[in-house]
């Protein structure tokens, strides 16, 4: 008998997913399927990358549930191409069924899949599924994409309907599940990886946090922000559930989450962010890229305490405040005239969130060069930031041991010389490009 088999990737969850929804719907028994992209893997340079972990464990647990409910999961390793012709071999195919990824790698890919399937007879469906509005779904009057967020979190905001927060019921087609004999899970160690001891943020939505959301997810030392980023991330959790409650509980959670789909939206439809600015006119700064000074930021050792607590904070838990992230790349940029790309690459392999519409455009916010950026001039100042949101430097301490002693390393580079430095070169690069 044909099959179909849902493919999951960025969504793994085993309700309200639209996408396996629809496959249960289609007819055809279901095989769902988990491939651990070698492409991707193989270039991690943790080997025991804590993303790792959360997806094997993830992935055990819905086989665990599947089995359950009569069918099973099938995982396999290796480059999805390969994946796709071996599974043409051992099953009749009748559809493939998978969720919408914006990222180019994933667009490639899912572009060369489609080839394969089709010229086999194949039919390979996508839908949406990671956010509430996609690619050219919140458009200006004039029908072009926004490239700046006020406006397009209003017309996002009116465009909502209850429909688009509908949950996609998957649980009562369960008896739509292929069943087959399981084979094993790859293993962690066939893949080269070993398990990450760091902890994993739950998925619950705390109802403390949401009630103070506003007046708190700027200070580092509090507990202020929902930690929900990996999971939003790997799809663990549903958007539509999470801005369902947003809309209840908290607008300015609810703009942070839109937020995420504005910066999707602009990977969608100006993918040559991905590697350069979005004002092309930046790409002509000269950086200075000083490999050890990048070294030093790293590592959590420039002489600005709540740099180095951001920066120590990520290395040790895969997580980094977010009102830091944006002081410690302002700092990477403005101080160091170092090339903000290197900075989204170090935050790639360290985030435990790192989701490359949301990073690139946190990163390109910081060095002026983005949709909505902040302006080039804009310079922070770490010990005022400091002032303002770790007065008693309790986030500091926590992270800085050695702070206030004199093993603490002195400032790396003093904050008005770097802020007369950046400025000068912003101004000579963009002058360039005006002919000014």
């Amino acid at each position: 008998m044909p099959i179909t088999i849902f493919w999951f990737r960025r969504d793994l969850r085993l309700e309200d997913n639209a996408g396996f929804s629809a496959a249960l719907q289609s007819g055809h028994p279901v095989l769902p399927l988990f491939i651990y992209d070698s492409d991707i893997l193989d270039i991690l340079e943790d080997r025991a990358d804590a993303r790792v972990t959360f997806i094997h464990q993830t992935i055990l647990d819905m086989r665990g549930k599947l089995e359950a409910a009569g069918g099973t999961l099938l995982a396999r390793y290796g480059k999805p191409l390969d994946i796709w012709k071996q599974l043409l071999q051992e099953h009749t195919i009748a559809e493939v069924y998978t969720n919408h990824d914006y990222e180019n790698y994933a667009i490639d890919r899912d572009e060369s899949v489609r080839q394969l399937l089709e010229k086999q007879g194949v039919v390979f469906k996508t839908f949406k599924d990671q956010v509430i509005f996609e690619k050219q779904e919140v458009v200006s009057g004039g029908g072009t994409p926004y490239t700046v967020f006020t406006p397009y979190s209003k017309k996002w905001k009116s465009q909502l309907t209850v429909a688009d927060l509908q949950p996609r019921e998957c649980a009562k087609h369960f008896g739509n599940l292929h069943r087959t004999e399981a084979e094993p899970v790859p293993t962690l160690a066939q893949m080269n990886f070993t398990p990450s001891q760091i902890p994993l943020p739950s998925s619950e939505v705390s109802e403390a946090i949401l009630e103070k959301y506003a007046q708190q997810r700027d200070y580092p030392s509090v507990q202020g922000t929902t930690r929900l980023g990996l999971h939003l991330r790997f799809g663990t959790v549903s958007v539509r559930q999470l801005v369902d409650k947003a809309r209840q509980r908290s607008e300015t959670w609810l703009n942070e989450l839109i937020w995420r789909e504005f910066y999707m939206m602009i990977l969608a439809n100006f993918p040559h962010v991905e590697k350069h600015a979005f004002r092309g006119a930046y790409d002509r700064i000269e950086w200075r890229n000083d490999a050890g000074e990048f070294k030093r930021w790293c590592e959590g050792r420039t002489g600005y305490p709540i740099v180095d607590a951001g920066m120590r904070q990520l290395n040790a838990t895969g997580f980094m405040h977010n009102r830091v992230r944006m002081i410690a790349a302002s700092f990477l940029i403005k101080h160091l005239l170092i090339d903000w790309r290197w900075g989204d690459a170090y935050f790639a392999g360290k985030l435990l969130d790192y989701e490359l519409a949301s990073n690139n455009g946190g990163w390109q916010w910081a060095a002026g060069s983005g949709t909505d950026a902040a302006p080039y001039f804009r310079v922070f100042n770490p010990t005022l930031q400091t002032e303002k949101f770790d007065k008693a430097r309790e986030y500091i301490k926590s992270w800085v041991r050695e702070f206030g002693t004199p093993s603490y390393p002195a400032p790396m580079v003093n904050h008005e010389f770097a802020r007369e430095r950046v400025l000068k070169t912003y101004r000579e690069a963009l002058a360039k490009t005006t002919g000014g």
